[in-house]
């Protein structure tokens, strides 16, 4: 083969490239730029979030599934072993249903993967899950549809289709579009009511308490509950922002005496400042000397505000908090010379 008729079959195959899928891509990539360079609470990134959960990874899998046409009363009469020849297709009506559909199946099993891996369920990984997802599935999508009859291929000319869905349409169709309407209508609503929520509601920070391990590592509890006078506790705290914005916490250590469920008595052990920033996570480490009397059990409170608090620091006015209990021994008795 020439280089010429290389580079014609060449450019053959990408004018072939189906323009829904490569707009699908395209689409994807502005959308993940958009979700992880606005700030949070912005109309833009929430428009930009919409499609890219709610319906791009859905269309791509859809286009997977069935790169070809509905097909029409004519070639649903055909012998079998011609009907086998290209895969079975969905009208307008059905795909668009579906990639609403799939897209809102796929989202919580994107956020169950992300959440056992490192990276978590932040924006940016989140987005970028998505996007990649999409693209993927786009160029599946592409590749199936190229290797069917043109001729049978699905392909985006809207008059076209909409002209075709009416004239074939049957009063069974006509209750099918309905019904799938008004599912992806109520899907539509259901996530919005998801996504704008949290948006209003604003970001969140998380309290995690651990302690160090024999090797140094750090293990969630598992502290001292039992402590010589004057021994200390040394707790690790985590602090993780995911605010929206940088923020400086104050940390008060506090040690409560509980009589029936309620707390009667409180002392302040430590207090500290803690910058942390935006979806960063911090850790701190403690050297807490419980002040109680010899025989006592006292419960030690961590407690987390976004600003010094006011007045007697308790949980109710705290962002988080944690606590482990502590029992202060008996001194040994001394041996007898």
């Amino acid at each position: 083969m020439s280089l010429r008729t290389d580079t014609q079959t060449r450019l053959g195959t990408v004018r072939q490239y189906p323009s829904d899928l490569a707009t699908i891509s395209v689409l994807a990539v502005i959308t993940y730029l958009v979700v992880t360079s606005v700030a949070e609470g912005s109309v833009l990134r929430l428009l930009a979030t919409l499609p890219l959960v709610l319906f791009l990874p859905g269309y791509a899998l859809v286009s997977t599934l069935f790169p070809a046409h509905e097909r029409t009363a004519q070639e649903t009469t055909v012998t079998a072993p011609d009907i086998e020849t290209y895969p079975r297709g969905i009208d307008l009506a059905e795909r668009l249903g579906l990639s609403f559909a799939l897209s809102i199946g796929i989202a919580p099993v994107v956020a169950l993967v992300l959440a056992v891996t490192e990276w978590g369920l932040a924006t940016d990984p989140i987005a970028a899950t998505f996007a990649v997802l999409t693209i993927g599935l786009a160029q599946l999508g592409a590749i199936r549809r190229l290797r069917i009859p043109e001729a049978k291929r699905f392909s985006v000319a809207p008059l076209a289709a909409l002209s075709r869905f009416r004239r074939d349409e049957t009063a069974a169709g006509t209750v099918t579009s309905a019904i799938l309407a008004v599912a992806i209508v109520a899907a539509i609503g259901a996530l919005l009511v998801g996504l704008i929520a949290p948006l209003s509601a604003g970001g969140f920070t998380q309290l995690a308490l651990y302690s160090q391990g024999d090797g140094g590592e750090l293990v969630a509890g598992e502290l001292e509950d039992e402590l010589e006078p004057g021994e200390p506790v040394s707790p690790t705290i985590e602090i993780d922002n995911q605010e929206g914005s940088d923020e400086t916490y104050t940390v008060v250590v506090q040690q409560q005496v509980l009589e029936n469920g309620a707390v009667t008595e409180r002392a302040a052990l430590e207090t500290r400042a803690v910058s942390v920033a935006d979806g960063e996570q911090e850790l701190e480490e403690f050297d807490v000397v419980p002040a109680a009397e010899p025989g006592e059990t006292v419960r030690i409170a961590v407690l987390l505000y976004d600003e010094e608090p006011s007045g007697v620091p308790t949980a109710e006015d705290a962002v988080a908090d944690t606590n482990f209990w502590v029992t202060v021994t008996e001194p040994a008795a001394e041996e007898d010379n």
